[in-house]
Protein backbone atom coordinates (compact mmCIF):
# COMPACT_ATOMS: atom_id res chain seq x y z
CA UNK A 1 0.00 0.00 0.00
CA UNK A 2 1.50 3.38 -0.85
CA UNK A 3 1.76 6.04 1.78
CA UNK A 4 -0.72 8.09 0.04
CA UNK A 5 -3.68 5.75 0.37
CA UNK A 6 -2.37 4.82 3.96
CA UNK A 7 -5.38 6.02 6.18
CA UNK A 8 -4.29 8.26 8.59
CA UNK A 9 -6.38 7.99 12.50
CA UNK A 10 -5.78 10.31 15.55
CA UNK A 11 -7.50 10.43 18.92
CA UNK A 12 -8.45 13.60 21.50
CA UNK A 13 -11.11 14.40 23.67
CA UNK A 14 -14.07 16.54 22.90
CA UNK A 15 -15.87 18.47 25.65
CA UNK A 16 -19.81 17.94 25.26
CA UNK A 17 -21.38 21.49 26.05
CA UNK A 18 -25.31 20.75 26.58
CA UNK A 19 -26.90 23.25 29.48
CA UNK A 20 -28.66 19.79 30.65
CA UNK A 21 -25.33 17.59 31.27
CA UNK A 22 -22.66 20.98 31.63
CA UNK A 23 -19.53 19.98 30.31
CA UNK A 24 -18.63 15.84 29.56
CA UNK A 25 -15.49 14.85 28.50
CA UNK A 26 -15.84 11.94 25.63
CA UNK A 27 -12.90 10.59 23.56
CA UNK A 28 -12.60 10.66 19.72
CA UNK A 29 -11.43 9.35 16.57
CA UNK A 30 -10.64 11.58 13.83
CA UNK A 31 -9.82 10.02 10.54
CA UNK A 32 -8.85 10.27 6.93
CA UNK A 33 -8.59 7.70 4.45
CA UNK A 34 -7.07 9.71 0.89
CA UNK A 35 -8.48 6.62 -1.06
CA UNK A 36 -12.40 6.93 0.62
CA UNK A 37 -13.43 9.86 -0.44
CA UNK A 38 -11.39 13.32 -2.21
CA UNK A 39 -10.99 15.09 1.29
CA UNK A 40 -13.24 13.96 3.77
CA UNK A 41 -12.47 14.05 7.37
CA UNK A 42 -14.02 11.97 10.34
CA UNK A 43 -14.80 12.42 13.74
CA UNK A 44 -16.21 9.24 15.43
CA UNK A 45 -17.83 9.15 18.66
CA UNK A 46 -18.31 6.81 21.10
CA UNK A 47 -20.99 4.11 20.14
CA UNK A 48 -20.18 5.14 16.26
CA UNK A 49 -21.82 8.02 15.40
CA UNK A 50 -19.26 9.30 12.48
CA UNK A 51 -20.11 12.62 11.02
CA UNK A 52 -18.01 13.28 7.77
CA UNK A 53 -17.06 16.98 6.05
CA UNK A 54 -14.10 18.24 4.18
CA UNK A 55 -10.68 19.16 5.25
CA UNK A 56 -11.03 22.74 4.16
CA UNK A 57 -14.29 22.88 5.95
CA UNK A 58 -12.09 21.90 9.04
CA UNK A 59 -9.57 24.31 8.29
CA UNK A 60 -11.53 27.51 7.45
CA UNK A 61 -13.81 26.48 10.95
CA UNK A 62 -10.84 26.59 12.72
CA UNK A 63 -10.31 30.41 11.63
CA UNK A 64 -13.43 31.59 11.18
CA UNK A 65 -17.12 30.50 11.71
CA UNK A 66 -17.98 27.73 8.90
CA UNK A 67 -21.07 25.81 8.28
CA UNK A 68 -21.61 22.96 5.57
CA UNK A 69 -24.66 20.80 5.32
CA UNK A 70 -25.37 19.20 9.02
CA UNK A 71 -22.08 20.24 10.25
CA UNK A 72 -20.77 24.02 11.64
CA UNK A 73 -17.69 25.87 13.09
CA UNK A 74 -15.93 28.22 14.63
CA UNK A 75 -13.06 29.31 16.55
CA UNK A 76 -13.70 29.56 20.25
CA UNK A 77 -11.26 32.04 22.10
CA UNK A 78 -7.69 31.29 20.85
CA UNK A 79 -7.17 27.83 21.78
CA UNK A 80 -10.34 26.04 21.14
CA UNK A 81 -12.35 25.48 17.78
CA UNK A 82 -16.18 24.06 18.30
CA UNK A 83 -17.67 21.82 15.96
CA UNK A 84 -21.49 21.83 15.73
CA UNK A 85 -23.88 18.68 14.42
CA UNK A 86 -26.85 17.98 13.83
CA UNK A 87 -29.32 15.37 13.06
CA UNK A 88 -32.84 13.99 13.07
CA UNK A 89 -32.48 13.54 16.71
CA UNK A 90 -31.01 17.19 17.79
CA UNK A 91 -28.23 19.30 17.37
CA UNK A 92 -24.59 18.19 19.54
CA UNK A 93 -22.32 20.67 20.23
CA UNK A 94 -18.28 19.73 20.82
CA UNK A 95 -15.54 21.76 22.08
CA UNK A 96 -12.08 20.41 20.86
CA UNK A 97 -8.34 22.16 21.57
CA UNK A 98 -7.60 23.72 18.17
CA UNK A 99 -3.68 22.79 18.06
CA UNK A 100 -4.86 18.77 18.47
CA UNK A 101 -7.13 19.45 15.23
CA UNK A 102 -4.11 21.44 13.65
CA UNK A 103 -1.99 18.53 14.26
CA UNK A 104 -4.11 15.96 12.79
CA UNK A 105 -4.99 18.40 9.91
CA UNK A 106 -1.19 18.26 9.13
CA UNK A 107 -0.37 14.79 9.10
CA UNK A 108 -3.14 14.01 6.71
CA UNK A 109 -0.94 16.31 4.54
CA UNK A 110 2.33 14.31 4.54
CA UNK A 111 2.32 13.50 0.67
CA UNK A 112 0.67 16.68 -0.51
CA UNK A 113 1.95 20.45 0.27
CA UNK A 114 0.53 22.19 3.38
CA UNK A 115 -1.93 24.63 2.93
CA UNK A 116 -0.47 28.28 4.17
CA UNK A 117 -3.25 27.95 6.70
CA UNK A 118 -1.77 25.14 9.00
CA UNK A 119 2.22 26.53 8.50
CA UNK A 120 2.30 28.69 10.92
CA UNK A 121 4.72 28.29 14.13
CA UNK A 122 3.21 26.28 16.90
CA UNK A 123 0.17 25.40 15.53
CA UNK A 124 -1.39 28.82 15.02
CA UNK A 125 -3.17 29.89 11.99
CA UNK A 126 -2.58 32.76 9.55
Amino acid sequence: MSPASTAIEGHTRGQIISDAIGHRSVPVALRYDPSAGPADIHVVFPGGSDWAFSRELLITGLRTPVRSGNVGMWPCGRVQTVLEFHSDQGAALVQFDSSALIRFLRRTYENEEVPRALSGHGGRLH
